[in-house]
This record gives structure tokens, sequence and C-alpha cells, in this order.
């Protein structure tokens, strides 16, 4: 099996170099860069499946380079370091696309766990095997296949979504109609308690109402004051052809 290869980039020598041994150590490939330059020439020459991003770099910003890689290599998971501070520079991260983020100070072993997790994600291991029927999730014209992390609009043509986004979406496909708060969503997706001051799900929630034309119409969402949000659209799942209805 190969292994993943991430990249660390990160203007400060000696947390690169240690987080380029422990990660390695726990089973990845590692590269290292200090700045933007050396960060995109590792990923112009080399596969790359995630990026561990540090925001402030001495020749530009993070975000800035965030932006580029999920525009020019969707496929490429990014997680951001953030000094504890930067509320904004998270919000604006998960905006851009980002799959997670870690502020600093943070625990080595913390971060190799978030990089397996955004990994699993978007693992080929979870794509349908030939000759298998893979589930597809029906709603309101909208087609999602998870073994393919795909989702189809009514119009026919495929709705962009982030690791993130569509992890999301799932969790609700799942439990239609279910009242779910902010601490169950951030406990599934991220697999940790929520901060009050986090505001991560409410803008993952905010990106994929936009990208499921929902904002502003809440046809499909709902959110219920002091309980969470809600899956209101009816949700069948077929599995075989059968067209099983999920309510």
């Amino acid at each position: 099996m190969t292994q993943p290869n991430i990249l660390v980039v990160d203007d400060d020598p000696e947390i690169c170099r240690l987080l380029g041994k422990y990660l390695e150590g726990q089973g990845f490939r590692c590269q290292l860069a200090a700045n933007r330059r050396q960060c995109q020439q590792r990923l112009a020459d080399s596969r790359v499946d995630l990026v561990v991003l540090d925001v402030m770099l001495p020749d530009g910003s993070g975000l800035d380079i965030c932006r580029q890689i999920k525009d020019e290599k969707p496929e490429v998971a990014v997680i951001l370091l953030t000094a504890l501070k930067e509320d904004v520079d998270r919000i604006i991260g998960l905006e851009l696309g980002a799959d997670d983020y870690l502020g600093k100070p943070f625990n080595p072993r913390e971060l190799a766990a978030r990089i397996r997790a955004v990994l699993r994600r978007g693992s080929p291991a979870a794509a349908a095997k030939d000759g298998e029927t893979a589930p597809v999730y029906r709603f309101e014209g909208f087609a999602a296949v998870p073994e393919r992390r795909s989702l189809t609009g009514p119009d026919g043509e495929e709705v962009p979504l982030t690791g993130a986004e569509f992890d999301l979406l799932m969790i609700f496909l799942d439990r239609p109609g279910r009242v779910l708060s902010r601490e169950i969503l951030m406990d599934l997706l991220h697999g940790r308690s929520v901060d009050p001051f986090d505001r991560s799900i409410d803008v993952t929630m905010s990106r994929l109402r936009r990208k499921l034309n929902d904002n502003g119409v809440f046809r499909l969402f709902k959110t219920v004051r002091n309980g969470g949000y809600q899956f209101a659209a009816r949700v069948d799942r077929d599995d075989d052809g059968s067209g099983e209805a999920r309510p």
C-alpha cells in the first residue's frame, strides 16, 4: 500500500524538522517547505495527498495558498495551522475549502489523527468496486453517492463539495428529520467537542447551503433555535434499484 505523501509548510525550521520526523514515524512520507515558493515547487514536482499549511508565511498568506491549491488541485487536502487567536483566519480558511484546522501550539499526535481522518474521507478504498451497486441518496432532485463522494444536482451537473461539506451532508442524509446540535455535528464531523467560540460548523453549513442553492430558501436545511440544524427534505436511499424510501 502506498504511503500517503504529506507536505508540511512552515517557516519555522525546527517545527518542520520535528513534524517531518514524527509523521514519518507514523507511516507517512513527508516533504518540507519553508515558504510559498517551495510549497508550489513541491506540489508541481510530486504527488501530494495532503498539505499541513501554516497561515503565516514570510512570502505570502497561507490562506492565499489554500485558495490556489483548492482551485488548481482540489483533490489535495489541506489542514491549516493557525495561532489560537486567529479565529478569523480559521473561518476564512474553511470558506476557502480547507478540510480542517489545528491551533498552535498543538500535539503532533493530534495532527497525525487529523491527517488520517481527512485522508479517510477521500480514500480510494471508499470508492465502489467495479460491478457493485453503490447506494444512492436522492432528495429534491439531487443524488449523492457516498462511495464515490459525488453529488449531482437537479440539472445533472456535479456539485463540487469539499471533504468536510460532503461529510456534513452525509451526516444529515443518514438522519433525515432529526435535529442535530452543533455539539453532535462537531463530534460526528471532526471527532472532537465543540468550543463555544468555534464557528466551523456554522461556516461549513453556510457553504453547503449555498452550493445546494438553499441559502435564504431553507427548503432543505432548517435552523432550529437553541437546537441546531435539521434536514427537512425527504430522503430516498436506493441500494439495489428498489428506491427504498427513508422518510
